[in-house]
């Protein structure tokens, strides 16, 4: 199979392919002495807008609903019809400061750029002009990136390019599948639950894209275990610059005991559909981001098959990304709702949480990638089929 890129690097499947709006806001406390911030595009988010004549902006950024993780998301363009620079604070209600600011010109190229912290707000400066200045705390990653990038992989026929369903709001769901008659056996890999963990999807793109690769061991791996791809499973937070939660003020990742979201009912339905049909679910990874670079496991000692293939795992993964420090932290709350959990109390099986730290280095968060998936598929083809199995009460 092909090793296959959306656009001709991940930084370009991401950004490059994204075709952010141009569209003009029209609040009118967000366009004053002719500056104007909009925020009518998906993934924007700004909150009001203070704008005096000295060329300062005030920018307020609150939750979609309380309580919530404090994980402040902001969005939005800047223009001026004269160029100026502006003295820019973002004002956090609900929370504070978590996303360092970065900008771009196409959408394609972003950069970090300098800023302090004032009082609890974010302050920073911008020369602007005509055409608009993207600024995010993160990479903007669209709804239309991922169907993008699932179009392009599904290219390949062994891929195949489906809708799981609907979200709340009505988007799609996009789903990949890779499948070979006779296969039982399925990894299973989701993403972007919470809307603005960005290099949580900056790590999985990557680690989807090596599994379908033509190396000797990625045709290997698909020659015995079938591969389940969920990257995007909250399109309407995303869609809406939501700072955690799906479009009904849910955390998605603290909804998978009682399945009353739409998005984790549709997921819990096609895992169930897949383990009537006579198939097996031998591991599951859930790709997010936090402040550190970290991998959320269940304890060797929880009575999953087999009892110590995540340890065993990540070990490998250490030795061969030295200097880079893989932490491993188990631990069983099963009342809190969260996938991993999920995925062992149902299918008896290991899965982790892939957390990337919010400002490690691109390049790095890719070749992690890359050395994790080689090492996984390394670790599930040496593990004999009867490792797995245990039936489900």
């Amino acid at each position: 199979m092909k090793k296959l890129f959306l656009c001709s690097s991940l930084l370009l499947v991401l950004l490059g392919c994204n075709n952010i709006p141009t569209t003009t806001s029209t609040i009118d406390e967000c366009q004053q002495y002719g500056i104007n911030i909009d925020h009518s595009f998906e993934n924007a988010r700004v909150n009001g807008c203070t704008i005096s004549a000295d060329n300062q902006v005030t920018i307020k950024i609150t939750p979609e609903n309380e309580p919530i993780n404090n994980s402040p998301w902001y969005a939005f363009k800047a223009s001026s019809t004269q160029n100026k620079q502006i003295s820019v604070f973002i004002d956090y209600k609900g929370g504070d400061h978590r996303y360092s600011p970065k900008v771009s010109i196409d959408g394609e190229h972003w950069h970090p750029i300098k800023h302090s912290l004032r009082r609890g707000k974010l302050k920073f400066k911008l020369d602007i002009g005509s055409t608009p200045i993207i600024v995010a705390g993160q990479e903007i990653i669209t709804n239309s990136a991922y169907d993008g990038w699932m179009k392009e992989l599904a290219n390949d026929p062994s891929v195949t390019y489906s809708i799981l369903g609907k979200s709340t709001q009505g988007r799609d769901i996009g789903q990949l599948e890779v499948t070979q008659p006779g296969n039982k056996e399925w990894l299973i890999l989701t993403g972007r639950m919470h809307p603005p963990e960005v290099t949580g999807a900056l790590a999985m793109l990557p680690f989807v894209e090596n599994i379908l690769g033509n190396s000797e061991q990625a045709i290997a791996f698909r020659a015995r275990f079938n591969l389940l791809v969920l990257p995007n499973l909250n399109p309407d937070g995303v869609a809406l610059g939501n700072w955690r939660h799906n479009a009904n003020g849910v955390d998605l990742n603290r909804d998978w005991r009682g399945f009353k979201q739409i998005e984790a009912r549709l997921v819990h339905d096609k895992l169930q559909a897949i383990t009537t049909s006579g198939g097996n679910i031998v591991f599951a990874a859930d790709f997010h981001s936090t402040h550190k670079d970290i991998f959320y496991t269940m304890p060797s000692s929880y009575g999953l098959n087999p009892p110590h293939l995540v340890e065993e795992w990540l070990g490998e993964l250490e030795r061969v990304a030295n200097p880079f420090v893989v932490r491993q932290k188990p631990g069983n709350n099963p009342d809190k709702g969260v996938f991993k959990q999920y995925i062992a109390d149902t299918y008896k099986v290991h899965a982790i949480t892939y957390e990337m730290g919010d400002s490690t280095d691109r390049n790095v968060i890719k070749s992690i990638a890359d050395k994790a998936s080689n090492t996984l598929m390394e670790k599930l083809i040496s593990t004999p089929k009867t490792a797995f199995y245990q039936e489900v009460n």
